[in-house]
């Protein structure tokens, strides 16, 4: 029985699954879009709104839980507090949104896009 269990494995072991996962929530920071697969999508989108959330307290309290996740991405740092977070400065969540875009030719996995709203 599976149960507690919470989250997508991906075929990946826990460190290399934890980093795709950063790296992820990274890239969608940093370009505010990112065309990946609807499962990873799905997985990362809760992570993003998060990062939005805590950015939006402003605090410094806030900045340092998020450097600690993010230690070798300063400029995202400053730009989810200087630029995203006032942007969302009305809204309560939904900072994200998942786009269909198609399947992928070699294994017709669906192919989204997770952009920042």
């Amino acid at each position: 029985m599976a149960h507690r269990i919470d989250g997508r494995k991906l075929s990946r072991k826990m460190g290399p699954r934890l980093a795709l996962f950063k790296n992820l929530t990274v890239s969608v920071l940093r370009y505010e879009r990112v065309k990946t697969t609807e499962a990873k999508a799905k997985e990362v989108q809760g992570r993003v709104e998060r990062a939005i959330t805590l950015a939006k307290r402003g605090d410094l309290a806030a900045r340092r839980t998020i450097v600690s996740q993010f230690p070798d991405e300063p400029k995202v740092v400053i730009k989810l507090f200087d630029e995203i977070a006032p942007k969302y400065a009305d809204r309560t969540s939904g900072y994200t949104r998942i786009i269909k875009i198609g399947q992928r030719a070699g294994d017709a996995a669906e192919i989204v896009q997770i952009e920042l709203v």
